[in-house]
């Protein structure tokens, strides 16, 4: 019979032998599958909220999770380089690829243009240049960038450097936020004290700017299908290979 040392030592940090039953025919083992998904420190606070959706987006959108990791392995430094000088979170970065999907020739319904989709007055108001196809900045990756990264900071001090209430603007404006903000009736309310009262559509915009960040945090957990998002107990039957029990588990 194996021991539950031997059991122990051929574990990984996630993995964590409760006990052994001996008593029955079939030799069992109880053991804890230990959650292993970090969220990134900016979003801590929110993880009890918001760790069912992205569980669910995780198992939903694996393919897009994965191409959009892929996309931004080439255009997320830059975001990041830029985003570091102006002294903006650099979770901000996942914003380009819900924005547009990193297509400079993005262009929406509403006549948002480019990486980053601002109209054409935000877009002036922030040094861009605009109009003509062939030399409109939103194009440009760096130049849409720092306008982009502008933009945020004056969203951050509008709204106390609350990350998650800055993101929201983006989608809605700052004057959407500061809307559901009064309707609150809290004195100092954060995104989850305003959630129901922003359009459908910003809701789901922040959410799904928590759950890029989070995948993007631990994507090598993710693609090896080896998150875990809560710990679990399980039962499995104990051999006389240990390492047979560890991969038991994984599975």
């Amino acid at each position: 019979m194996v021991s539950a040392a031997a059991i122990a030592s051929s574990n990984p940090d996630s993995i964590r032998l409760l006990a052994a039953n001996t008593t029955s025919t079939t030799l069992m083992a109880t053991v804890v599958k230990e959650a292993n998904m970090l969220y990134p420190v900016a979003l801590q606070s929110g993880m009890n909220k918001s760790i069912e959706y992205v569980q669910k987006f995780c198992n939903k959108k694996r393919s897009y999770l994965i191409g959009t990791y892929q996309k931004g392995k080439q255009l997320f430094p830059t975001v990041i380089g830029v985003l570091k000088k102006y002294d903006l979170p650099q979770e901000l970065k996942v914003l380009i690829a819900l924005e547009s999907d990193f297509n400079g020739n993005a262009v929406s319904r509403a006549g948002a243009v480019g990486y980053w989709q601002m109209m054409d007055e935000a877009a002036r108001d922030y040094g861009l240049k605009t109009g003509s196809k062939s030399k409109d900045e939103r194009k440009n990756l760096a130049k849409s960038t720092v306008a982009a990264a502008k933009y945020l900071k004056d969203r951050c001090r509008n709204l106390k450097n609350d990350l998650l209430l800055t993101v929201a603007s983006y989608n809605c404006g700052v004057g959407g936020v500061k809307n559901a903000m009064r309707k609150s009736g809290k004195s100092n309310p954060d995104f989850w004290d305003i959630k129901k009262y922003l359009p459908s559509e910003t809701r789901l915009y922040v959410m799904n700017f928590i759950a890029l960040n989070v995948v993007f945090n631990n994507y090598d957990k993710f693609v090896a299908n080896k998150m875990v998002f809560n710990s679990e107990t399980i039962d499995i039957p104990l051999t006389r290979d240990p390492a047979t029990v560890h991969r038991s588990v994984m599975d």
